[in-house]
């Protein structure tokens, strides 16, 4: 069945892409990005230092232009920039830094916000590059997403500009202060600002991706549920989990009152069949409370995480739970949503395409209210179902499902559209420059669950930073990028904006 979804795959990208056929290298392609690895590298790294000590996640209370990290960490770029030889905008939100001064341009698309972080979870400060805790991986929030993007991309520019390669289309490298919170800002932008007519976006995986899977969420409310009076035996009081909305959860926790060592045992025979899981037990007089830790991802790739709300929920069943809200939200998780992640239990909501692959359905944040219980389902979805025919496939299973277990239980969702380029004459350059340097031959344009600013930029696609095959880390407690990797990444990013710009 694999081999039949790897060949099917194959065929759609050679369909949407039916003539990459990419021509070698340029010497001047080469030869700079080799000057550029053999010259920069603990500089680009010294950059990145500075770039990941700032701590700019967002604030709801302080918008990004006037936020002091944000603002530090853009006065850091400006010095750089200057000191790099290159030029420099600051247009609030949004940052332009800039070789040559052509009409034409090619834009780099990147963005200096990260996600939120749990200090408690990281060997060192997560705004501290940390290169001695596991040799040859550079660990901190926006190693990879997307700080390392950028410091390998100034440095490319200044490898170009030492060399002095002849350019027919000025570069230009855009920093976003909000990718992770709010569109809004760039959007606006845009609207009076003309973006370069050429486009790639340091965001996302290799060799290039040219299709993005649809953002959406759906919020389910289970409102608080008094026990009667008469009720006897366990109560599942609490259920809780996850972070922020686009990160697979790695913990999740419930209390359970009136418990019993044998209903305790139930539960932890059930947990130790779990894969990727660790549980720990605590008791305080009749309550014992438990704690689920799984593995943290991307949102977009919950196939690389373990999700602790969703085996929480499944180590939990082990008998019918009443009358509460806690009790109401771990049965519609484990009658609609289960272990899986392709909403195989949500009615008929499941469904594929050949290319983009399949829906995801991730539970990422489960808060408990003083009115109830909160719980936010992350989606990604392709093409080949019509917004209103989901819509309404989740609402049909939802409304079903509450008429026999939680009457009083709400639905909202909001479902993003997925995204398509087939207008992107650059590809076979990137896929050429892939090759070249990874020796990975026949590559071809993938498709991705996360949604990148790709979508808002001309003729845009996504080269990298992460490799095909391996982990995202960029949304989880665990973010780095290894020493090999930030190096492959200078070589192919000089390299295309060589080949692109010359």
């Amino acid at each position: 069945m694999l081999k039949k979804i790897a060949l099917m795959t194959m065929l759609a990208q050679a369909a949407l892409y039916p003539s990459v056929q990419a021509a070698a290298l340029s010497d001047a392609a080469t030869a700079t990005a080799r000057y550029a690895v053999e010259t920069y590298p603990q500089q680009m790294t010294a950059a990145l230092a500075a770039m990941v000590s700032y701590n700019t996640v967002a604030d709801p209370a302080i918008p990004a232009d006037k936020n002091p990290q944000h603002l530090g960490f853009k006065q850091l770029l400006k010095e750089e920039a200057a000191r790099l030889g290159l030029d420099y905008q600051d247009h609030g939100y949004v940052v332009v830094i800039g070789l040559g001064d052509s009409a034409e341009r090619v834009g780099i698309i990147t963005h200096g916000d990260v996600q939120p972080v749990n200090p408690a979870k990281w060997a060192k400060s997560p705004f501290e590059l940390d290169s001695t805790s596991e040799p040859g991986r550079l660990i901190a929030r926006g190693s990879e997403d997307d700080k390392g993007p950028i410091a390998t991309a100034m440095y490319a520019m200044r490898a170009i500009k030492d060399q002095k390669v002849a350019l027919k289309k000025r570069l230009e490298l855009y920093v976003y202060m909000a990718e992770e919170s709010d569109w809004a800002p760039l959007e606006a932008f845009l609207k009076d600002h003309t973006p370069p007519q050429m486009n790639i976006t340091l965001d996302a995986e290799y060799p290039v991706v040219t299709a993005e899977k649809g953002w959406g969420a759906v919020k389910v409310t289970v409102p608080a549920l008094p026990a009667p009076a008469s009720a006897k035996g366990p109560l599942l009081r609490e259920f809780a989990g996850g972070f922020f909305g686009s990160q697979i959860p790695e913990d999740a926790s419930a209390v359970i009152g009136n418990a019993t060592p044998a209903l305790e045992k139930q539960i932890r025979a059930r947990a130790a069949a779990q894969k990727g899981m660790r549980y720990q037990y605590a008791w305080q007089g009749r309550d014992l409370k438990i704690t689920a830790l799984g593995v943290s991802a991307h949102s977009s790739k919950p196939e690389d995480g373990v999700n602790a709300i969703s085996m929480l929920a499944d180590a939990l069943k082990v008998q019918p739970w009443k009358a509460t809200a806690a009790a109401g939200m771990v049965t519609l998780l484990n009658d609609l949503v289960g272990t899986g992640i392709h909403g195989e239990r949500f009615g008929k909501v499941a469904y594929r395409d050949d290319f983009m692959g399949p829906m995801t359905v991730a539970p990422t944040v489960l808060k408990q209210k003083d009115g109830g219980i909160e719980l936010n389902i992350n989606l990604r979805r392709p093409k080949g179902k019509a917004t209103a025919q989901l819509q309404g496939e989740f609402q049909q299973a939802f409304d079903e499902w509450k008429r026999t277990h939680v009457p009083q239980a709400s639905i909202a969702m909001q479902i993003g559209e997925p995204w398509v380029q087939a207008d992107a004459p650059q590809v076979p350059v990137l896929l050429d420059v892939f090759s070249h340097y990874t020796g990975i031959q026949n590559a071809k344009p993938i498709s991705i669950g996360g949604g990148t600013n790709s979508r808002l930029f001309p003729k845009a696609v996504a080269f990298g930073p992460a490799m095909p095959g391996t982990a995202y880390t960029g949304h989880s407690e665990h973010e780095f990028i290894t020493t090999k990797q930030l190096l492959l990444n200078l070589q192919m990013y000089t390299a295309v904006l060589v080949e692109l710009a010359r």
